[in-house]
């Protein structure tokens, strides 16, 4: 009966395992706006990350040439990407991109930002960045006031798949779930322990979970990665090469979660061994 009922909470430890790890790293990277905008920060110092911010603010700048009367003869673009990469390549950059994130993330988690423009897609405020003193001798040359707002549509039409305030169900429980999940994990490893007739077979069992849950972490990264692409294709171009950057470095980020979890679960599949061991030898 103890065997069985080790059985049980043993599986039980390493389903709500398998969601504590996951639910964690989101809650603490994504949900969380604080925990986000320090993402975004460490995100804005990966080449990838500013080469596609660069791109991207090329292309506004050049369509505010445009719109001051410029002609595509006129406008160099390859001066004003230069301009674009030293302003993302400069200390002012994880800062201002972490701001403009902070209004992703609540235009995303919250219905406090849904601005829309003149054909009814989700636009975001980009004019902060056009605030670095590069840029703004660089719009001088060309005789362009930098703008009081630069907002850039973050979808192709209007969707329904990606709207203000659609992940607002989960900032307000997630934090709850993950807590939740955490503590059952926890629960259930201890009596995954207590009914155990062997502690140091069931350590290795606890360390065997955590493998499991870090393998299957990482197979689950490269199958969801599906559904992630499939959400980008209905932004913009320049936001998707932006956000695809980002994903990129999120998924870096997990990583280091789940190694950090075969790592745990190695160490104590190892002291379960030794706890055996030395077990064996007080029997004898």
């Amino acid at each position: 009966m103890r065997m069985l009922a080790a059985l049980v909470f043993w599986i039980l430890f390493t389903v709500t395992l398998a969601v504590a790890i996951p639910a964690t790293w989101a809650q603490h990277n994504l949900v969380d706006q604080d925990g986000y905008s320090a993402l975004a920060t460490s995100a804005a110092k990966d080449p990838a990350v500013q080469q596609a911010m660069a791109a991207a603010l090329t292309a506004e700048v050049t369509r505010l040439s445009t719109s001051a009367g410029y002609t595509s003869g006129e406008i160099n673009e390859t001066l004003l990407n230069g301009a674009a990469r030293a302003y993302t390549s400069g200390v002012a950059f994880p800062g201002q991109f972490a701001l403009a994130n902070q209004v992703a993330h609540r235009w995303l988690f919250t219905d406090t930002v849904a601005q829309s423009d003149s054909s009814g897609r989700w636009v975001v405020d980009l004019s902060p960045m056009l605030a670095d003193s590069s840029f703004q001798q660089t719009l001088a040359d060309f005789g362009i006031t930098p703008p009081a707002t630069l907002e850039i549509p973050l979808t192709q039409n209007i969707s329904e798949s990606l709207r203000p305030g659609k992940y607002r169900d989960v900032a307000k429980w997630g934090p709850w779930a993950s807590v939740g999940a955490a503590v059952l994990a926890g629960v259930f490893g201890l009596l995954t322990l207590a009914s155990a007739r062997r502690r140091g077979k069931a350590l290795g069992a606890l360390g065997v979970s955590a493998l499991i849950v870090g393998a299957a972490g990482w197979a689950g990264i490269e199958v969801g990665r599906r559904y992630v692409n499939r959400a980008l294709d209905a932004t913009t171009d320049d936001v998707r090469n932006v956000a695809a950057a980002m994903v990129d470095h999120a998924i870096g980020s997990q990583h280091l979660w789940l190694n950090l979890t075969l790592a745990a679960g190695a160490a104590v599949v190892l002291f379960g061994v030794f706890v055996s061991m030395v077990g064996g030898l007080r029997r004898d």
